[in-house]
């Protein structure tokens, strides 16, 4: 291109959208507006486009572990799931324990079969997580066999500290009023100790949800809570929103860790 008549030579053609986003002075001379040479504004958005397209965003994972005999834990965990997935960045991942009781004791007990849809864990699999949320029904104001059996095969992980440092919750099925919301979960606690994990309560955080009286409500600031009773009460729906509050909550907790 010649020197002459105020233009100024250009290694690469600049693109026709490209004159929106330029001043033209007296003598037709493309003025950037932006600091940067224009080619080197071009690269760079070419550049990142071409980042954007070729990298998915990957979501942190809170998994969502639990045992269910009756259902209600369950209804919990699905709630929990739609808090976590409503925090950007982050996705709920639901995982069953395996069973141990025989297929004849569970028909004796009249337990419902169990959702193939959701897998079941193994112990390994719990070092993929950003976070973890485990719900179990008590037995006397304990974690229920099941989940204890998963705890109990984590010893190459605590061998290796493989979860020391990951946020944990629990949230927790009982029969009665007294029957063990906040014991449940303050037992566990150890659970997480011998690991390193970091425990991550409630506390009071849903507010005036959780000072109402009005109404039968499981759930404490160690975490949410259903009442089962004699196992045909269905979790209510402030038992529910409690649920999705948690999962928001460790959501949250999970992105702040994420960034230190």
């Amino acid at each position: 291109m010649g020197k002459g008549g105020g233009c100024v030579p250009s290694k690469k053609k600049v693109p026709s959208g490209v004159a929106d986003g330029v001043q033209r002075g007296s003598g037709n001379a493309p003025i950037p507006v932006d600091d940067k040479p224009q080619d080197a504004v071009l690269d760079a958005a070419v550049e990142e486009a071409a980042t954007d397209s070729r990298q998915p965003i990957v979501k942190l994972k809170v998994f969502i572990v639990f045992y269910s005999m009756y259902g209600h834990v369950e209804s919990l965990a699905r709630r929990m799931k739609k808090g976590v997935d409503g925090v950007d960045g982050c996705e709920g991942v639901l995982y069953r324990v395996p069973e141990t009781l025989p297929i004849d004791v569970l028909e004796q007990m009249k337990a419902p079969p169990k959702d193939p849809d959701i897998p079941e864990i193994t112990a390994t699999e719990l070092v993929a997580a950003d976070g973890v949320l485990f719900g179990f029904p008590t037995r006397y104001g304990c974690m229920a066999a099941q989940m204890k059996a998963l705890f109990d095969s984590t010893g190459q992980l605590w061998k290796e500290q493989k979860l020391a440092g990951k946020p944990a919750g629990f949230f927790v099925s009982t029969g009665t009023q007294g029957g063990g919301q906040e014991t449940t979960a303050w037992t566990a606690i150890t659970q997480l100790a011998h690991h390193g994990m970091l425990f991550v309560p409630i506390g009071y955080t849903f507010g005036a949800g959780m000072f109402k009286m009005d109404s039968i409500r499981g759930g404490s600031p160690y975490g949410a809570g259903v009442f089962a009773g004699d196992g045909t009460r269905q979790p209510s729906e402030t038992e529910l929103a409690l649920a999705e509050h948690q999962g928001k909550y460790m959501a949250a907790v999970v992105k702040k860790l994420a960034r230190v």
